[in-house]
């Protein structure tokens, strides 16, 4: 397992991960409750809540950082993507996770921008700005790959939470599809691993009983494509050729830091970074963590995003 490197950014509270909904938590109990006498029709109705990410208001400092951008859209599968990018220069891509937005990373414009590269953001299927009601991580994927073929070849992402997966999928259909334009570098950011731990866990908050259970696996496996453990990026890392950086937080209340350890360890030559008390969320928005996602890109494309007054030095090294 690689060493983690210790961030100790001293806060007063730990970031408590975000309750559900009342409303939300109702739908559950009342699936759990149908289970017991129609396990199939309950099944249909908690695929249909696993697969509807949950919407919520952007808060001003989003809005403020999209309102700078240059505002696009691409379609996908049906669907229109709604896209945001800044800057020239190679592209670096922002991917939320699931429930987020692009927004969400706008933390990383700026400094990105100022050290020479373009950035692109976009809202997934059935999330944010974007069109669709439901949405599986495999269809997540086919849209970011489809926004790259929008906006140009990427050279560098940042992804947060369930986004990593989303990346590292769409990144290892790339390459079975010999596909070979890909990024050089990753950013993961309180990544997720546990897809399976995750679907657990929703049909245990359900309460659905097991032939409930038994029917929305079947069901989730037809609609989504694989299983649940195929999606786990710890599994297929080793066969992604990009060079990479694990952010964690020890105090993340909703995906555990030991998933992206996993992570880091089954990803080559991956450096693993622990923070503590940014919980989940707060993580993406802390000037420690961002300084430090943007060093790791600009370090490992320096060849291809020169600043104005080092150009002429970087073309001699490159």
């Amino acid at each position: 397992m690689p060493r983690p490197v210790d961030v100790s950014l001293q806060k007063r509270t730990i970031v408590r991960s975000i309750k559900p909904p009342m409303l939300h938590r109702i739908r559950l109990f009342g699936v759990g409750l149908l289970s017991r006498f129609a396990p199939a029709a309950a099944a249909r109705v908690a695929r249909r809540l696993f697969l509807t990410p949950p919407r919520y208001p952007a808060p001003d400092r989003e809005r403020e950082v999209l309102a700078r951008a240059r505002v696009g859209s691409v379609r996908v599968a049906g669907r229109r993507i709604a896209t945001w990018s800044w800057g020239a220069g190679p592209r670096i891509l922002l991917v939320h996770g699931w429930g987020g937005r692009g927004g969400q990373l706008g933390a990383f414009v700026e400094p990105l921008v100022g050290r020479g590269f373009s950035v692109t953001a976009f809202d997934g299927p059935a999330h944010g700005s974007s069109e669709g009601r439901t949405v599986t991580i495999p269809e997540m994927a086919e849209a970011l790959s489809g926004v790259i073929d929008a906006v140009g070849p990427v050279r560098g992402i940042v992804a947060h939470s369930g986004g990593v997966v989303v990346s590292a999928w769409a990144i290892r259909r790339s390459l079975l599809g010999g596909f070979v334009e890909l990024p050089a570098a990753i950013a993961l950011v309180a990544p997720a691993a546990d897809f399976r731990g995750y679907l657990e866990r929703f049909m245990q908050a359900c309460g659905l009983s097991a032939g409930a259970r038994r029917w929305l696996e079947r069901g989730l496996e037809a609609r989504v494509g694989v299983t649940p453990d195929e999606l786990d990026p710890s599994r297929f890392a080793a066969e992604l050729p990009l060079a990479a950086l694990v952010v964690h937080d020890r105090d993340d209340g909703e995906v555990p830091w030991t998933e992206g350890a996993a992570i880091a360890t089954a990803w080559p030559g991956a450096e693993l970074v622990t923070t503590h008390r940014l919980g989940h969320r707060r993580i993406l928005r802390d000037p420690a963590v961002v300084a430090r996602v943007t060093g790791f890109l600009e370090a490992r494309l320096a060849c291809d995003a020169p600043r104005a007054d080092e150009l002429s030095t970087v073309a001699a090294l490159c």
